[in-house]
């Protein structure tokens, strides 16, 4: 099996690449998001700066090894769309969201200290909703499945419901572009 160090405590991340065949160590950055303005700075570079800042901060501990940081965002109209931080955030989110097509994008890093490897990337998918009823965006409140995602939902939770089609890897939507991380890290893992 191939082993890498996911700088990442996502379930989703997670159970990507377990399914895709990876050993993984896991390890929660102790990036605080918070600190990293998201004015002036292009959606997909804010992506790639965090998945860095995580990747590095766990690489610290595991100089030999390859670390795989990333970090999730949805692009609306330019607008940094992060998680919602209560019920009341989560539903204006929802609702502008599945207004019109927005970009979900996750900034890849994969660092290695050792022999000074460090590869940043994004995958950007685009995401086509269908519209929701006030009913249907109260019961996607009520129910939670909102927490701790970027853009306030859960394609694997909700796609069925909420999205008419996609533009893109499925997986980025889900938290990682498997195809993405697959080819980078096929090139390192011997």
């Amino acid at each position: 099996m191939k082993q890498i160090v996911l700088a990442s405590a996502s379930p989703r991340r997670r159970d990507i690449l377990i399914q895709a065949g990876y050993k993984l160590i896991i390890e929660k950055s102790n990036i605080d998001e918070s600190q990293f303005p998201t004015d002036k700075i292009e959606p997909c570079k804010y992506a790639e700066q965090l998945a860095l800042a995580k990747a590095k901060d766990v690489a610290a501990n595991y100089p030999g090894q390859i670390v795989l940081g990333a970090d999730t965002i949805v692009d609306y109209d330019g607008v940094i769309i992060g998680k919602p931080a209560d019920e009341k955030e989560a539903e204006e989110i929802v609702c502008k969201l599945f207004s019109k097509p927005h970009k979900v994008i996750t900034g890849v890093a994969i660092v290695r200290i050792k022999d000074n490897t460090e590869i940043i990337t994004n995958d950007v998918t685009i995401v086509y909703p269908k519209k929701m009823s006030p009913e249907q965006i109260e019961e996607h409140i009520i129910s939670g499945t909102w927490t701790d995602k970027a853009g306030a939902y859960a394609i694997q939770e909700t796609g069925d419901r909420f999205v008419e089609r996609i533009e893109g890897s499925m997986t980025n939507v889900v938290g990682l572009p498997l195809e993405l991380i697959t080819s980078l890290l096929d090139k390192l893992i011997v």
